[in-house]
């Protein structure tokens, strides 16, 4: 690939977010009823089943005022974008803005707030919904939501652990990851010394705790002692995750004008593509035991389009800010396998879930964890990057 193609792939996924998959979101997903959005839907955007995740609210509601935001003053985006947030402020919470996992059709919730990622795209969503609609409300719910999710960092599930204390405590790489990418995220609503004080204690945690250097790779699961456990929870490795992770360090690294540690990214993301690849079938698998032994998930194999999403824009991001010949290798590489299994090319959207041979799996545009987030962002990051490369 050479840069005579960038501007050819820039249209490309430019057109497929505005022409394709976010007319769909628009068409489909709304609840012109009761508010929020339906996003278990089947192939051709068919609603088969109406319980609103608040995880899936909340992105929506990011996604759309982030258009909005940066791409184009269109009323139909705010609308929709309003649409998901209020229903988010009057049902998400308990009151005292503590998230549910899920609630029905109407806003009852179903499954109480045991998960603290319900929090996290809450504040990330009324975050840019602040921006987007001007509400000083909707950026002191982003303001709260982060404090809370900070507060209960170092017990994220609370109450709601199933893990007897004491005997094999862990802790999780996802909320570390996930604040590396929320503190830019409500950058415009922090005060800059706690700003760059909770930056600096995220790239702590995923640089120099979670990635083990004995390994080259980032583990999911450590003791809180920071010390590898050898379990299935200890052992677990998730290649998507750490490549994701391994962009938002980049934007870290970008914003602190840290070259080293950009660089750093780079190498790790490389590495995990390498280690995660299918070389029989290609694509990036779901799970891996870092001894090599059978994992816990029997979806490990599974070829899924969050993670391959996250790793174009990983990719491409390392080779916008380094040069580096491999991110751009990756790229390609990946570019090629994304498209050709993922993409629908007869129906709006993209499959999400394939098996390891690349066949699709499920053939829904969205469920209970697929919703409008990781394929447009994915599109929205990827063109605005390749438009600083022609």
């Amino acid at each position: 690939m050479n840069a005579m193609d960038f501007p050819s792939l820039e249209t490309l996924y430019r057109d497929e977010l505005l022409e394709n998959v976010i007319p769909f979101w628009l068409e489909k997903s709304q609840d012109r009823d009761y508010g929020g959005y339906f996003t278990c839907l089947d192939r051709k955007g068919d609603v088969f089943d109406t319980d609103k995740f608040i995880w899936l609210q909340g992105r929506q509601v990011w996604m759309f005022s982030v258009l909005y935001n940066n791409v184009a003053t269109k009323p139909e985006w705010l609308e929709c974008a309003l649409r998901g947030g209020e229903f988010l402020r009057k049902h998400g919470h308990d009151g005292n803005l503590n998230w549910y996992f899920s609630l029905t059709r109407e806003g009852l919730p179903l499954i109480e707030p045991y998960n603290i990622f319900s929090y996290t795209f809450a504040s990330m969503a009324f975050g840019q919904l602040s921006k987007a609609a001007g509400n000083t409300e909707y950026a002191d719910i982003a303001r709260s939501t982060f404090d809370m999710v900070l507060s209960r960092s170092s017990n994220p599930k609370g109450k709601w652990d199933k893990s007897h204390p004491g005997t094999r405590s862990l802790k999780n790489f996802a909320l570390p990851m996930i604040l590396c990418n929320l503190a830019l995220e409500i950058e415009h609503l922090l005060d800059r010394e706690f700003l760059m004080k909770t930056i600096n204690t995220c790239i702590h945690e995923v640089m120099d705790v979670f990635y083990r250097p004995e390994l080259g790779l980032v583990v999911e699961n450590l003791t809180t002692d920071n010390q590898l456990s050898d379990s299935f929870e200890g052992r677990l490795l998730n290649p998507g995750h750490a490549i994701e992770a391994m962009w938002f360090i980049m934007d870290l690294g970008e914003r602190t004008e840290n070259r080293p540690l950009i660089e750093k990214a780079v190498e790790i993301a490389l590495r995990t593509a390498e280690y995660g690849w299918d070389e029989k079938y290609g694509g990036i698998f779901y799970f891996l035991d870092r001894k090599g032994y059978p994992p816990q998930q029997l979806e490990w194999d599974q070829k899924l389009w969050w993670v391959h999403m996250e790793t174009l824009v990983a990719m491409l991001k390392g080779y916008q800010l380094t040069g580096s010949p491999g991110c751009l290798e990756w790229f390609e590489r990946v570019h090629r396998y994304t498209w050709d299994h993922f993409r629908d090319n007869d129906y709006p959207e993209w499959f999400g879930y394939l098996n390891r041979q690349g066949e699709v799996l499920l053939p829904l545009k969205g469920g209970k964890w697929k919703g409008c987030f990781h394929v447009p962002r994915g599109l929205y990051k990827c063109w605005n990057i390749l438009g600083t490369l022609r």
